[in-house]
């Protein structure tokens, strides 16, 4: 049986999006592991996305709560408001009511990855906000750590991402993920998915 993995976004302008492709590709090159992208569902009406500027979404599945369970990893990904998660993804942990009184997740690794619109933006604080839904879930959380070497200390360019995950910059929102964000987004997602790999090995 192959390991699924899933790769669990919201993205209004694309950049998170730009990251859980990258997230998703590496995980699959893990051999036996099955990654998949999947979008919460939108909360904002149509109107107030286009006076927004935002893109249409792109073709990519929208996932229900109940289909979380059939994972045996998640890794989720969102831009920041005010340094914690956008709302539409706490409206989706806010649906997961029926998984946690079953504990469904429970024991299943989570990570995170996301997207600021500037350096101080909540690169942290996002990611460390999010933990307390995994928590209540009983998932295993699984940061990335340094594992993806010298790159992550790199300073002649600006670059998110932390030991809690892979991240990027919006900026103004015409700032796209750099060649070295998305390298570490591809490298999450193949660690990611070697632990996912191995934690079901074991079980």
């Amino acid at each position: 049986m192959a390991v699924k993995v899933y790769v669990v976004y919201y993205s209004m302008y694309g950049h998170v999006g730009k990251l859980a492709e990258e997230i998703q590709k590496g995980a699959s090159s893990v051999e036996g592991v099955e990654a998949k992208t999947w979008q919460v569902p939108e909360t904002l009406p149509e109107e107030v996305l286009g006076k927004m500027g935002a893109p249409p979404k792109p073709d990519v599945p929208v996932i229900t709560p109940q289909e979380l369970a059939e994972a045996d990893g998640i890794l989720f990904g969102f831009p920041t408001r005010f340094g914690m998660m956008a709302a539409q993804m706490k409206a989706f942990f806010d649906a997961t009511g029926g998984l946690w009184r079953e504990q469904s997740l429970a024991g299943k690794p989570a990570g995170v990855f996301f997207c600021t619109g500037s350096q101080g933006g909540g690169q942290e604080t996002t990611a460390l906000t999010a933990i307390t839904q995994l928590t209540h879930h009983g998932m295993v959380f699984v940061p990335v750590g340094y594992t993806f070497g010298a790159k992550l200390f790199g300073m002649d360019q600006v670059q998110g991402g932390s030991p809690y995950g892979a991240g990027t910059f919006a900026a103004d929102g015409s700032r796209w993920p750099s060649e070295v964000e998305l390298e570490h987004a591809f490298h999450q997602g193949k660690y990611f998915a070697g632990i996912a790999k191995k934690l079901k090995g074991s079980a």
